[in-house]
Order: C-alpha cells, then sequence, then structure tokens
C-alpha cells in the first residue's frame, strides 16, 4: 500500500487506481449499496403469488427465485418459497433440508397432506419460509394424471394456507418443463416471473412459453399475467448482451425490469454453501443487483400491472 501525499497530485492517467475500471466500479456499487440502504419498502398486505417459468433450463431461474426471495425477507416481506423443482436446487439455497424421508410439497400434491406441515423456516431471515422439494416429486407428474382436480391441487392447498397465514410474497420455482408441475403453478399464481439469459436464442421458446399462459388464462386462471421478466447472466464486455437486452425490451417494456443479473462468481458460489448471494455476501454486484429488482418488484409500479 502506498499513500499520495496532499502535495502531490494524482491524475486520472497515474496507476493509484483513481479513476480505473475497477475503480469506478467500486465506486459504482457503492453508491448503489448506499441508495439501498435508504430505500424503504411498504407491503399492502395483499398476497401476491410469483411462479418463475422458463422452459429453457439454465437461465438462472432457481438462482433468482431464492435471491429475490431473499431480497424481498430482507425488506421486511413475509416470503415463502414453493420448491416444485424436483432437483431441490431451491430448498438447498435456503438451507432447508428436504431428504427423502421428510414431508415435502410431494406430499401436499399427491396426499392432501396441509402445506403448513411441510412448510420450514429458512436460517437466512425470520421472514422467510420455504415449502421443499424431494426426489419424489420426479414422480409426481405421472402420479398427478390419476388425481381429482390434477391441476388445483397446488392452489387449493396455498388457499388453505393463506387463510391463516400472513405472507406479502409466495414465489413458485417450476421445474424447466411444462407439466403438471408447472400447470399446478400456473394454476396457483397471479403473476408470471420470467428470468431471461443474455445470451443468443434467449427467447428461444418464449413463445411456448406465452402460449401456455395463454392456454392456463382460458381454461384455468383468468387473473394469470406476465408481469416480471428479469435480464440475467448479464456481460457488459460484450456486444451480445446489450443487444439481446433491447431486444427483449423491444418485446417486453412493460414487463422487463430496469435492473439485469450480471455473470458473477459470487452468485455461482452461493449455492454450495447452502446460502442466496444476498446472505453469502450482500456486498457483490449480484447480491446488490437482485436486491435492486427485488426493490422493483415490490413496488407501486411493478403492483400497478396485476389484472
Amino acid at each position: 500500500m502506498f499513500h499520495v501525499k496532499q502535495s502531490e497530485k494524482a491524475t486520472p492517467n497515474e496507476d493509484f487506481g483513481v479513476d480505473t475500471p475497477l475503480a469506478r466500479e467500486i465506486a459504482d456499487l457503492s453508491a448503489r449499496r448506499q441508495k439501498l440502504e435508504s430505500t424503504s419498502v411498504e407491503f399492502t398486505g395483499k398476497t401476491r403469488i410469483l411462479t418463475v417459468s422458463n422452459q429453457k433450463g439454465g437461465v438462472g431461474k432457481t438462482t433468482s427465485t431464492v435471491n429475490i426471495a431473499s431480497a424481498l425477507a430482507g425488506m421486511g416481506a413475509r416470503v415463502l418459497v414453493i420448491d416444485l423443482d424436483p432437483q431441490g436446487n431451491a430448498s438447498t439455497a435456503l438451507g432447508v433440508p428436504h431428504s427423502a424421508d421428510l414431508p415435502s410439497i410431494y406430499e401436499v400434491l399427491i396426499d392432501s397432506i396441509p402445506l403448513a406441515d411441510v412448510v420450514q423456516p429458512s436460517p437466512e431471515s425470520e421472514n422467510l419460509f420455504c415449502a421443499p422439494s424431494t426426489i419424489h416429486l420426479a414422480g409426481a407428474e405421472i402420479e398427478l394424471v390419476s388425481q381429482v382436480a390434477r391441476e388445483h391441487r397446488l392452489r387449493t392447498a396455498l388457499q388453505d394456507y393463506l387463510a391463516e397465514h400472513d405472507l406479502d410474497f409466495v414465489i413458485i420455482d417450476c421445474p424447466p418443463s411444462l407439466g403438471l408441475l408447472t400447470i399446478n403453478a400456473f394454476t396457483a399464481a397471479t403473476e408470471v416471473f420470467i428470468p431471461i439469459q443474455c445470451e443468443y436464442y434467449a427467447l428461444e421458446g418464449l413463445s411456448q412459453l406465452l402460449g401456455s399462459i395463454q392456454m392456463i388464462q382460458k381454461h384455468l386462471n383468468p387473473s394469470l399475467h406476465l408481469s416480471t421478466i428479469l435480464l440475467t447472466m448479464y456481460d457488459g464486455r460484450t456486444r451480445l448482451a446489450q443487444q439481446v437486452a433491447d431486444e427483449v425490451r423491444g418485446h417486453f417494456p412493460e414487463q422487463v425490469l430496469n435492473t439485469v443479473i450480471p455473470r458473477s462468481v459470487r452468485v455461482s458460489e452461493a449455492p454450495s454453501f447452502g446460502q442466496t448471494v444476498v446472505a453469502y455476501d450482500g456486498t457483490s454486484a449480484g447480491a446488490i443487483a437482485y436486491r435492486e429488482a427485488a426493490v422493483e418488484i415490490a413496488s407501486s409500479k411493478t403492483q400497478s400491472k396485476e389484472n
């Protein structure tokens, strides 16, 4: 370490870190973090139910689910994450046990046990809860076929739970496919939240997903609508990322959040520690971006999109 004496003049071109890309990034993160600390969000008391879906895998769907949930809980919202993905990655990231011998969302869907019997608190926050997935959920698609009101199983269980528990947000993490699990999520929710990767073919399969939403609206859940699109894995060094962002914003100007989630090592590391990046390294670029996205989602502007 060295110091610049007062009598010496440090210019932006000198190698003192006064005006380098790294220094500018650190200053930007510091300013954004300070703005977040001074931002307060009031919750209306109405429960918003979002299903996080994208039939294209590897877009940051589960990562966005748990980090948005953690960020909202950090702002004082009471949040329940429902893990409908048989891989159980959301449960892992929230630090919630989900071994095969524990009751899970599978028993709620197949055996009609109360949702309250499987919900667990996350160690990250007293406001954050999770209905975990287990490996049994892998067979649920087939088992649901013979169930009565198979498309409404989650909706019924969630309505019963909300009659007894006050929540600001329910966020449902779907598998990357359009089967009965995802249809249950769409039927239970009022909002669809789509993470989109800022890479080539980002919009691939999106038209099919939008068609599925319209089908659910028509036949099962008229209140369902696309409310939120989050651009993920954004690399500002590439022209492609900006082109993809511009294209998505051009198609969905009202739904795309201003915040973009950058590619981040910290975001990738956090799940291996059973944490979200918000808890793992709250000062990192990824954590700050997810906190900013959560503020947007919780804002009155986003809420006004509800039908």
